[in-house]
C-alpha cells in the first residue's frame, strides 16, 4: 500500500497507467481492512474491476497457434480471464487450452502455481456442476503434485494451493466417501493451521471448517480441531487494535464464533469431560470484556517479590488500554492524493499495537520463568473457576446444536450435569423470537403481554422444572442466592421469572419466589464481585444522578427514597449532571445509583449511553474509560441498560451493564427493567437483589 501510495504520488493525473494503480491500492486497502472486519467491501468485485478492461479468454488465445506460445503476460491474463467464466459449457471447452498453459510454466515459475490454482477451480467447478468424479479427480492430482513441488513452500503458493486441494477433496468426500481422502483433508487443516505465514483470521476460518469436519465424520482429530479454532479465536481478536475494531472483526466473524465455545464444550461434555467444558465455555464468551479486564488485572503477587517486572507489566497494560479505547475512525484515504510519507490513520495504530503487543508477550514470559509464576495470567482453571459458586450454586446453560446442557457449578464439589431433551436447541430458539418479535409490537401491547405468558411458562417447562428438580436433589435451599450464566439465545430470556409454578397458587409462584435469582456474562466476572467481602466495612458514599423528564414520573419519588437513605448522599440533578461532573464524582464514590433514559445506538453497541444535561450523553466507552477504584456498587434505573443492540453479539454482552464491571471487575449491579411490572407482579427483583448482569 505504502509504495503504491509513493508510486501515484510521483504519477501524472493523465498516465494511462494511473487508473489501474489506484484500482490495486484499493484492493490492497479492501483486502487489509475486510481482515480486521472493519472493510465491509467485497474482495472479488474489486479484483475484477482491477482487469476490467482485459480481453476474453477467447479473444487472447484466438490468435495463437497454440496457448502455450503466448507471451508470458498474455498466458496470465488468459488463466485470469478463464476463472471469471461462469458458463459451464465455456469452461468446459476452456479446459484443455489451459492445461497447455500450464504445462507450459516452468515448475519454479510463480505463474505456474497461479495456473494450477485456477485449472484446479475450474475443474472442481465443473465436478460439482455435473456431479463427475472424474474431474476432481484430475483436479485432486495436479493439486497435490504442486503442494509436493519444493518450490511450493511460500505462503501464497501453500495457501491457494491448499484452499483449492481442500475444496476438491470435500467434494470428492460427497461424491465418495473415503476414508484416506478424510485423513489427507484433516492433515491440510493442520498444516494450514501450523503455517507461519497463515494469518489470524485465515487460521480461525479453516481451523473452525477442520472441527466442524472432523466432528461431523468422527474423525480422532476432533479435540485438535477445536483447540486450535479456540486458540486462533483469541488470536484473531487482539488482531484489531481497539476495542471497536474488535467488536467489528467478531461481527465479521460472528457465523463461527458465536457458535464455536458453545459447540466444543458440548463436544467435550459428550466426551465425559465436564470440567473442561466449563473451562472451554469461561475461555470462549465475553472476548472484549476478559481482554479489557485482563489489562486491569490485580499484580499483587507479582508485586511484592519482583517490583521492577510488575511496573513494567503494568504500564504496558497501560499502553495498550489507552490504544485500545482510541476510537478508531475508518476515514482512510483511497491513496493517490497524499504525499507517500503518509499512511492511512488505522495502520499506525496496528503497528504500535503489534510491538506492545510483542513486548508485554516478552515480558510476561520472563515473570513466568520464575519460581511459583508459572501460571501467572494463563487461563483459569476449572478448580479457579468453581470459586465463583462460594455465595451460591451458578446455573451454565449451553445451547449448541449438537448437544444442550444445563450445568450446576458448585464450589465444594463436582458439577452437576443435567441433560436436555434432543429439542432443546430448537424450543429455545422458537421462545427468543417469539418474545424479540412480539417486543416490536411495544411493551405495552395485549401481544407482548401474551407472548411473554407463553415464553415464561414454556421456559420454566424447558429449563426451570429440571434445575428445582436437581437443586432439590443437591439440597440447595430455597431462598439460596443463585447465579444465572446462560449463553447465545438464553441471555435474552427472562430466567429469573420462569413460571409459574405448579400447583397452582394465588398469587402465582415464579422461579424468583424460590430463589434469589443474577445473573453473571462469566465466571470470573462473578469471583472478582466476590472479592468485596474483603473491602473496608462501613457506610457507603452513594452518588445519585437523576435526568428527569416527562416521561419519567416516578423520577422524583425515587431520589426522594434514596436521598433519605441513612448514608452520604451526593446528588446530582439535571443541570449538575453535565458529563465532565459525572465522570469526576463518580471517582469519589463506592456506589451509584443513575436514573436516566438509556439509549441505544444500533449497530453501535460502545455508543449505548444514559442521557445527561442538555442532550449529552454518558457513553459506554467513557464508563470504560473510567478508572473507579472505590467502585461497588451500582443501581441502574434505565432502559436498555442489559439490552444488545440489532446485530450485537449475546455472548459479547456489549452493554451499558456490562461496562460496569470493568471500571472495577468487583462491581455488584442492580437494575430496574420494565420485567419488574409486567403482570402486576414484583418479578424479578432487581432492587433488592444484587445483580452481576
Amino acid at each position: 500500500m505504502y509504495r503504491i501510495r509513493n508510486l501515484l504520488h510521483w504519477t501524472p493525473l493523465e498516465n494511462p497507467d494511473r487508473p489501474r494503480l489506484v484500482r490495486h491500492l484499493t484492493y490492497l486497502q479492501t483486502v487489509h481492512f475486510n481482515d480486521f472486519g472493519v472493510g465491509g467491501l467485497q474482495e472479488d468485485r474489486l479484483v475484477d474491476s482491477l482487469f476490467s478492461d482485459l480481453p476474453s479468454f477467447w479473444d487472447i488465445i484466438a490468435p495463437l497457434q497454440s496457448p502455450s506460445m503466448a507471451t508470458e503476460m498474455q498466458r496470465f491474463y488468459a488463466l485470469f480471464s478463464a476463472s471469471r467464466m461462469t458458463d459451464m459449457v465455456e469452461i468446459e471447452a476452456a479446459i484443455e487450452p489451459c492445461r497447455l498453459i500450464v504445462a507450459s510454466f516452468h515448475p519454479s515459475d510463480p505463474y505456474q502455481s497461479f495456473g494450477v490454482i485456477i485449472l484446479g477451480r475450474l475443474l472442481f467447478r465443473l465436478a460439482f456442476s455435473a456431479n463427475n468424479i472424474e474431474y476432481v479427480n484430475e483436479a485432486i492430482s495436479i493439486l497435490r503434485e504442486r503442494l509436493n513441488l519444493p518450490t511450493s513452500t511460500s505462503y501464497p503458493d501453500l495457501f491457494g494451493v491448499v484452499i483449492v486441494l481442500i475444496q476438491s477433496l470435500s467434494i470428492r468426500l460427497d461424491l465418495r466417501f473415503s476414508g484416506e481422502d478424510l485423513d489427507e483433508l484433516m492433515q491440510l487443516y493442520q498444516m494450514f493451521a501450523d503455517h507461519r505465514g497463515t494469518g489470524s483470521p485465515h487460521r480461525f476460518k479453516f481451523s473452525c471448517e477442520w472441527a466442524q469436519l472432523a466432528r461431523i465424520y468422527g474423525h480422532p482429530s476432533t479435540s485438535t480441531a477445536y483447540d486450535y479454532a479456540l486458540s486462533s479465536m483469541k488470536e484473531s481478536l487482539i488482531f484489531a487494535p481497539t476495542v471497536d475494531t474488535q467488536h467489528s472483526r467478531l461481527v465479521a466473524m460472528r457465523n463461527n464464533y458465536e457458535t464455536l465455545p458453545l459447540d466444543c464444550a458440548s463436544y467435550q461434555v459428550h466426551t465425559g469431560h465436564l470440567q473442561s467444558a466449563v473451562e472451554t465455555l469461561e475461555r470462549g464468551r465475553a472476548l472484549i470484556w476478559s481482554e479489557m479486564r485482563g489489562l486491569r488485572s490485580s499484580i499483587d503477587q507479582l508485586r511484592a517479590p519482583h517490583p521492577d517486572l510488575a511496573d513494567k507489566l503494568a504500564a504496558i497494560n497501560q499502553d495498550i488500554e489507552v490504544l485500545a479505547l482510541t476510537s478508531a475512525q475508518n476515514n482512510y484515504n483511497d491513496g493517490g492524493e497524499e504525499g507517500p510519507e503518509r499512511m492511512d490513520p488505522f495502520s499506525p495504530l496496528v503497528v504500535r499495537q503489534r510491538g506492545l503487543l510483542d513486548d508485554r508477550d516478552k515480558l510476561i514470559s520472563q515473570i513466568r520463568a520464575r519460581k511459583g509464576l508459572e501460571s501467572f495470567l494463563k487461563p483459569p482453571t476449572f478448580d479457579n473457576l468453581r470459586s465463583a459458586a462460594v455465595r451460591g450454586p451458578v446455573i451454565v446453560i449451553n445451547h449448541s446444536r449438537w448437544r444442550s446442557d444445563i450445568i450446576i457449578l458448585l464450589h465444594d464439589s463436582p458439577p452437576s450435569l443435567i441433560p436436555t431433551a434432543n429439542d432443546f436447541y430448537d424450543r429455545a430458539n422458537k421462545l427468543c423470537e417469539q418474545l424479540l418479535g412480539a417486543r416490536k409490537k411495544g411493551l405495552d401491547s395485549v401481544e407482548y403481554e401474551d407472548a411473554l405468558r407463553c415464553v415464561l411458562k414454556e421456559l420454566y417447562e424447558l429449563v426451570g422444572r429440571p434445575v428445582i428438580q436437581r437443586l432439590n436433589e443437591l439440597h440447595v435451599p430455597e431462598q439460596s442466592r443463585v447465579w444465572w450464566c446462560p449463553t447465545s439465545v438464553f441471555c435474552s430470556l427472562p430466567l429469573h421469572a420462569m413460571g409459574p409454578i405448579p400447583p397452582d397458587s394465588d398469587p402465582p409462584r415464579y422461579f424468583l419466589d424460590l430463589y434469589i435469582p443474577s445473573y453473571t456474562p462469566t465466571l470470573s466476572a462473578l469471583i472478582e464481585t466476590n472479592k468485596l467481602a474483603s473491602r473496608t466495612p462501613g457506610k457507603p458514599s452513594l452518588l445519585l444522578v437523576v435526568q428527569q423528564g416527562a416521561s419519567m414520573k416516578a423520577a422524583s419519588g425515587e431520589t426522594r427514597v434514596v436521598r433519605s437513605v441513612n448514608t452520604q448522599v451526593k446528588t446530582l440533578i439535571s443541570a449538575r449532571a453535565t458529563l465532565p461532573v459525572v465522570l469526576k464524582r463518580l471517582q469519589d464514590h463506592r456506589f451509584v445509583h443513575i436514573v436516566s433514559h438509556g439509549i441505544l445506538e444500533p449497530g453501535k453497541p460502545l455508543e449505548s449511553s444514559f442521557k445527561l444535561y442538555g442532550g449529552k450523553r454518558l457513553m459506554l466507552l467513557d464508563i470504560i474509560r473510567s478508572r473507579l477504584p472505590n467502585a461497588e456498587f451500582a443501581f441502574l434505573a434505565a432502559c436498555h441498560t442489559a439490552e444488545l443492540t440489532d446485530g450485537s453479539l449475546s455472548d459479547e454482552a456489549l452493554h451499558l451493564t456490562a461496562a460496569m464491571h470493568t471500571v472495577d471487575s468487583g462491581v455488584l449491579l442492580g437494575r430496574c427493567g420494565r420485567w419488574q411490572t409486567r403482570m402486576g407482579h414484583t418479578w424479578p427483583r432487581t432492587s433488592t437483589s444484587r445483580c452481576s448482569r
